[in-house]
């Protein structure tokens, strides 16, 4: 696939709760080498639209096609398979056994024979050697034999992303991964995902607007459902539009 043709593209999406129209047809377009961001109010709908991608709500009209396959009506587990990856999907995480633990086990679920007693994972050569490649790339190669329980905020979210990245994924959900976070949490996951985005596409929905404008190649605007505006950073910073409808007194932080 080239690199100006999309890695994902979604038209007409509407996902409707009774009377409420959560989604309202929107269109949308990831390309292969670029961090998408999607921000907007609570209440925008920026979790539905991720949750519609991920496999976790049918849209009731509308299309979604990744890597040239209509994926609409796939589940979660069929689009996992396919190569999407949204980091909390990562439930299983074993909080009384170490990070390398974690990151080894989520690896050896794409393997095609995955059950295996975890004694005989962990003497697995190859599963260990990709298991250090992702701790190493999300900072956490020093924490490896640390109880999970014991790790802070920040750096359980980069557990998550790293067990993510272990499962091989072609393309990346991030939602607001800066969530909860101090500020210098926040610092050190926004250069852990600038590390990432030469690797990976990823949809990003964020609040944080220093971590947005930092991080995205385009930015996509959803108000009340739909898709106000899609522009690069530069061009909505200054679009007035944007500006009126939610960046308002943001504007002194970005």
């Amino acid at each position: 696939m080239s690199n100006n043709q999309p890695l994902l593209k979604i038209e007409g999406l509407v996902k409707r709760f009774g009377g409420l129209l959560a989604t309202d047809h929107v269109n949308f377009e990831l390309l292969p080498d670029e961090l998408h961001a999607v921000i907007g109010p609570n209440g925008a709908g920026k979790t539905t639209f991720l949750s519609l991608l991920s496999g976790e709500l049918t849209p009731d009209e509308g299309s979604i096609h990744f890597a040239g396959n209509d994926i609409t009506h796939l589940t979660v587990c069929q689009r996992a398979r396919a190569g999407i990856g949204r980091s909390y999907q990562i439930s299983q995480v074993f909080r009384e056994m170490t990070v390398l633990e974690n990151v080894i086990l989520a690896a050896q679920a794409t393997e095609p024979n995955s059950f295996s007693f975890l004694k005989s994972v962990l003497e697995d050569e190859g599963l260990l050697e990709e298991a250090h490649h992702f701790l190493d790339l999300c900072g956490l190669r020093s924490r490896e034999s640390s109880l999970v329980s014991s790790l802070a905020h920040g750096e359980y979210r980069q557990l998550e992303l790293a067990m993510t990245l272990a499962t091989k994924p072609k393309l990346l959900l991030l939602d607001e991964p800066m969530a909860g976070m101090s500020q210098a949490e926040s610092v050190e996951m926004v250069t852990l995902l600038k590390e990432i985005k030469r690797q990976y596409p990823i949809v990003l929905v964020e609040h944080d607007m220093d971590a947005v404008f930092s991080l995205a190649d385009r930015i996509s605007v959803l108000i009340y459902g739909r898709v106000l505006v899609t522009g690069t950073p530069a061009e909505i910073r200054e679009n007035e539009q944007v500006k009126e409808a939610y960046l308002g007194d943001q504007e002194e932080a970005i």
